[in-house]
């Protein structure tokens, strides 16, 4: 199913709905088609542009900044799949700084990482197991959740989400 990107009438991204919902919002007079992806939805009477972008006509106050929440998933994703001690395609998550020693299950604290690196680790530092960081894990950007809740981000929806980073 495709999805769509909302935007506030500001232009700051609110969510990501499916194709559907974008097309009831424009219908229902809620919402513009600001992109759309070139193919048509038709009904009885109508015929729409698939949109992939759509701005609401109203500005909806935001109460809170979205911040991406910690999974395993969203890990992967930051990490581009690969394991921060060789490069090699991640499968499993580390702690820096292992949880049986006081380490924490933050951003800053978890990694991507193979099983063997994993395995070789253990409950370890790096320092102490002898190997080295290649990135320095770091807390996503705050638009990072729209990301993380789609997996990869259409081409369309970049520069909307660069104006809000």
């Amino acid at each position: 199913m495709k999805s769509a990107l909302v935007l506030n009438a500001t232009y700051e991204p609110l969510s990501v709905v499916s194709s559907q919902r974008a097309i009831c919002l424009v219908l229902c007079d809620k919402a513009d088609i600001v992109e759309d992806d070139g193919s048509v939805m038709h009904a009885e009477k109508l015929q729409l542009p698939t949109p992939l972008v759509i701005k609401l006509r109203y500005v909806v106050k935001v109460p809170y900044h979205r911040h991406a929440a910690l999974s395993r998933r969203a890990i992967f994703a930051r990490d581009n799949h690969k394991c921060a001690y060789c490069g090699g395609l991640a499968d499993s998550i580390d702690h820096v700084h292992p949880r049986s020693r006081g380490g924490e299950h933050i951003w800053e604290n978890v990694t991507a990482a193979c099983r063997t690196c994993n395995l070789h680790k253990r409950d370890r530092t790096p320092d102490e197991a002898g190997m080295k960081l290649r990135t320095i894990p770091l807390v996503p950007l705050e638009t990072a959740w729209i990301t993380f809740s789609v997996g990869s981000v259409p081409d369309e929806w970049k520069p909307y989400l660069a104006q809000a980073s």
